[in-house]
C-alpha cells in the first residue's frame, strides 16, 4: 500500500510530525512517502493520504488548503485523515476550539476518517518581527509541546485501519 504524508509547514515543527507519522506507517509495511505539499502534483499513484498543516490564529496554511481543494475529488476516493499543528498555549487553559476548526472543515468537506490537533513548537529565534510580536501579545510559551507518543499511536491507528482495508490475497496452490 502506498501513503503519502504530505504537510504545510511554515517553521518545520510540522513537518517533523508528518516524518514520525511516515517512519509509523513504514514500520507497518506501508510504502510511505512523506513530501512538502507544494510539491505534490498529484496524488494518483496513493492509496491513501495523510494530509496536515501548522495552523496559525486558527488558519490552516494557505498551500495546505489550495492541496485540498484542487485535489478534493480524487481525496474524497480514497482513506484520507488531516492532522493540525501548532497551538502552543497555557497547557492548563483549555484547548480553543478555533485551533480545529478550520481542519474540521476541510475533514468533512473531504469525508476525511479523523481530523487530530496536535500542540505544537514555539522557537521564538526562528520567528519574524510581526510573528514574534503575536506571540508576545498572545503569551504563548517557547517550548515543544508535541506529544510524540499520541502522534506515533496515530499513526500506528491509521497503519491498523489500513492492513484491515486491504483485500486478502489467497494463497498461492
Amino acid at each position: 500500500m502506498k501513503v503519502l504524508v504530505t504537510v504545510a509547514s511554515r517553521h518545520g515543527s510540522t513537518d517533523e510530525i508528518a516524518k514520525a507519522i511516515g517512519s509509523e506507517l513504514a514500520t507497518r509495511g506501508m510504502e510511505v512517502s512523506v513530501v512538502p505539499v507544494q510539491h505534490v502534483k498529484t496524488i494518483d499513484e496513493y492509496d491513501a493520504v495523510v494530509l496536515g498543516s501548522a495552523i496559525h490564529m486558527g488558519q490552516w496554511m494557505k498551500p495546505a488548503k489550495e492541496f485540498a481543494a484542487r485535489e478534493a475529488a480524487l481525496l474524497g476516493s480514497r482513506p484520507v485523515w488531516l492532522f493540525s499543528s501548532g497551538p502552543v498555549t497555557d497547557r492548563s487553559k483549555p484547548d480553543d476550539p478555533a485551533d480545529r476548526r478550520q481542519g474540521d472543515q476541510i475533514a468533512e468537506a473531504l469525508a476525511a476518517r479523523e481530523h487530530r490537533v496536535f500542540r505544537g513548537k514555539l522557537d521564538k529565534g526562528g520567528l519574524s518581527i510581526a510573528e514574534r510580536a503575536l506571540v508576545r501579545i498572545a503569551k504563548a510559551p517557547s517550548e515543544d509541546q508535541r506529544d510524540w507518543e499520541a502522534i506515533r499511536m496515530w499513526a500506528a491507528d491509521i497503519g491498523a485501519a489500513l492492513v484491515e482495508s486491504q483485500p486478502l490475497h489467497p494463497a498461492a496452490d
